[in-house]
């Protein structure tokens, strides 16, 4: 019997290692959604799909591009497109409590994509997954709405500033849904 349970630990160790090995760096984390319990992990999660991160801000010029983001995610959800909010204060245009930023994001634009509690994006204190982004194309957010775009293999990682609206990206998403 003892030996049947040291063969599955040793079974079981193997094929977390095989997982974990298997899921691209970038992938690895988790983050709480916004006003839930529920933390999402990345690799399990996003593991295979196209990846469209953005920082948000709910009192910013271009808060209305929720309703952009929110439009590709209803085009391509089911083709393998996830969109990732992650509001911020980095820039001064977020509230300081989370049901305000709720409502913002919910009510107002109807999202529907998953919406990350607030972190920081840039800089030291940038949360991990912003500082791979970083890493990965040399581009730290200068403004909120930054976009990075992460294609199924998640090792490549283009950036584009706040001033691109997420219509502007469906060609480009189009693309990498279609790649193998």
């Amino acid at each position: 019997m003892k030996a049947l349970l040291v063969s599955a630990v040793a079974l079981f160790s193997m094929a977390s290692s095989a997982w974990a090995e298997s899921c691209p760096g970038i992938l690895n984390y988790q983050a709480q959604k916004l006003r839930s319990s529920e933390v999402i992990d990345f690799c399990a999660a996003f593991k295979g799909k196209v990846v469209l991160a953005v920082n948000t801000a709910s009192n910013c010029g271009y808060t209305s591009q929720f309703q952009g983001l929110e439009s590709l995610y209803q085009k391509y959800k089911d083709r393998g497109l996830v969109v990732v909010g992650f509001p911020s204060n980095d820039f001064f245009q977020e509230f300081d409590n989370s049901e305000d930023t709720a409502k913002v994001c919910y009510l107002n634009y109807g999202v529907t994509f998953p919406v990350l509690d607030k972190s920081s994006v840039k800089g030291a204190s940038a949360n991990p997954f912003f500082q791979s982004l970083i890493k990965a194309t040399g581009k730290s957010p200068k403004w909120n709405f930054y976009k990075y775009l992460i294609a199924k293999d998640g090792n490549s990682v283009t950036a584009y500033e706040s001033s691109v609206t997420p219509e502007q990206l469906d060609s480009t998403i189009e693309s990498l849904l279609s790649a193998p």
